[in-house]
């Protein structure tokens, strides 16, 4: 069973990308030299990057087709994404950050998170209520 189906290309300055892979479930890593391209293919992947041609498909669901001119928006790909720099919560762990997107994907308020509400402090500004 392929989970994610990648085929992509990307010029990026002197750099072009042409990536083709599927993976089943489970880890996969990607590995390389400094500057091969890994970060652009993982923001491809997550929607922050638009490749130039290709597609790229998860879980039988089309995240961008080039030729179809789909692209999901990256809020909508359901994609979790640690930066490298541990950009997301500096005072955890890279294992508690991956865990809390993991619990909050579980959460079932999670899927409420997309509507607002004003919070009663600042009537104009939108607050999350879990």
């Amino acid at each position: 069973m392929i989970v994610l189906a990648i085929e992509v290309e990307k010029q990026l300055g002197a750099l072009k990308l042409a990536v083709r892979f599927n993976t089943a479930g489970g880890a996969t890593a990607l590995f390389g030299a400094s500057g091969a391209g890994k970060t652009s293919v993982v923001n491809m992947i997550a929607g922050l990057l638009t490749p130039d041609r290709g597609s790229i498909v998860l879980d039988d669901a089309v995240l961008f087709d080039a030729t179809k001119k789909i692209d999901v928006p990256p809020h909508l790909r359901r994609i979790g994404y640690v930066f490298q720099e541990g950009r997301l919560f500096p005072h955890m762990s890279v294992r508690q950050n991956l865990d809390y997107g993991r619990r909050m994907s579980a959460r079932r308020s999670y899927r409420r998170a997309a509507r607002y509400r004003p919070s009663a402090r600042s009537p104009a500004a939108p607050a999350l209520r879990w």
